[in-house]
């Protein structure tokens, strides 16, 4: 297969890795670069043999897929534009600030029969793939992802910034429609929310128990998943997953049996753009669709609306835990 062209918008902390695996890839030709800052897109683009383009636009007419890697609140214009021009686009998580922007972005994709994928990278973690065969149907999910404090991100609040990982991980294990929100939430060092908590049911019965902070001391990314006769414990950090499982011989006294397991050493930004070049090749179905991201961020409106509700009562006086029924 012909290798895509490819550039990518943004070439920040993020979009710069972006431009390093396209250049790698053999699915992929990478053409240009751009970005606000012309010297950061320089530099990048030297580091690569490429040329830079001082806009988006100009970009666009040379390449066949594209990453969005822009702060999150640019994400709706800047994939609006490329999908308006035909073209194939990641863009990173969260796919848009609010619902209708996301809906918006999926609606466009599908009328100009682009591809639409969102950049949750955890899909792609080793971990997750060697765990994802010993999912059945969790009866309750407890998700922490927690971060030292960094002026990257915060154009949003946390729940977009980094709860949205494990709203869409959650939601890949087709957990059924939302029945209840339940969540806290408190801004810290910037004027949005630093740190929420949410508790999430869903009609299926289970119920998932999320926490996020981007003031924390110590970095932590691990989902925990308890299902009929088994627990599961996925550290996103370190690679490594762990089943406990009953033990099915031991008929007086039941014992726990342990198995440990260790992902590979697999980038999985690598493995997402790999994932994206071969669903715009073929026209398949990407891994994290613009479906799924629109999903995650109608959760997390959810969450900040849960949160809203929390607060008001709070400032009343009720300490009780506000709910949104979704």
């Amino acid at each position: 297969m012909t290798p895509l062209r490819a550039g990518v918008i943004g070439v920040g902390h993020l979009g710069q890795h972006h431009a390093r695996l396209y250049a790698s890839l053999p699915g992929a030709q990478l053409v240009g670069v751009a970005d606000q800052s012309v010297e950061r897109a320089q530099t990048v683009a030297d580091r690569h043999g490429v040329r830079v383009f001082r806009t988006a636009a100009e970009l666009l007419p040379h390449v066949d897929v594209v990453s969005v890697a822009v702060p999150t609140s640019g994400h709706y214009a800047v994939a609006k534009a490329c999908l308006q021009a035909g073209k194939h686009v990641l863009v990173e998580k969260p796919i848009a600030v609010t619902p209708e922007e996301a809906q918006e972005l999926v609606q466009l994709a599908k009328q100009r029969g682009c591809c639409l994928q969102v950049g949750h990278s955890e899909r792609f973690n080793p971990v997750m793939a060697l765990m994802r065969p010993h999912i059945g149907r969790p009866v309750f999910i407890e998700c922490h992802r927690l971060s030292s404090f960094s002026e990257r991100g915060t154009d949003v609040d946390v729940v977009l910034d980094l709860m949205i990982h494990d709203l869409d991980l959650v939601l890949s294990l087709n957990p059924g429609p939302v029945e209840e929100v339940r969540a806290a939430g408190v801004a810290v060092l910037s004027s949005s929310i630093d740190i929420a908590n949410a508790r999430i049911q869903f009609r299926n019965g289970c119920v998932a128990n999320l926490t996020s902070s981007r003031v924390s001391t110590n970095k932590m990314r691990r989902l925990r998943l308890f299902q009929r006769n088994n627990y599961l414990s996925i550290d996103f950090q370190t690679r490594q997953g762990m089943i406990c499982r009953r033990n099915a011989k031991a008929e007086e006294q039941p014992t726990v049996e342990v198995e440990q397991l260790q992902g590979g050493d697999e980038e999985p930004l690598k493995l997402q753009l790999a994932s994206f070049l071969h669903a715009a090749g073929t026209g398949s179905r990407p891994v994290v669709s613009g479906e799924d991201g629109a999903a995650a961020v109608d959760v997390a409106h959810q969450v900040l609306q849960a949160i809203a509700a929390f607060a008001a009562r709070h400032e009343e006086g009720d300490t009780g835990v506000a709910g949104y029924k979704g």
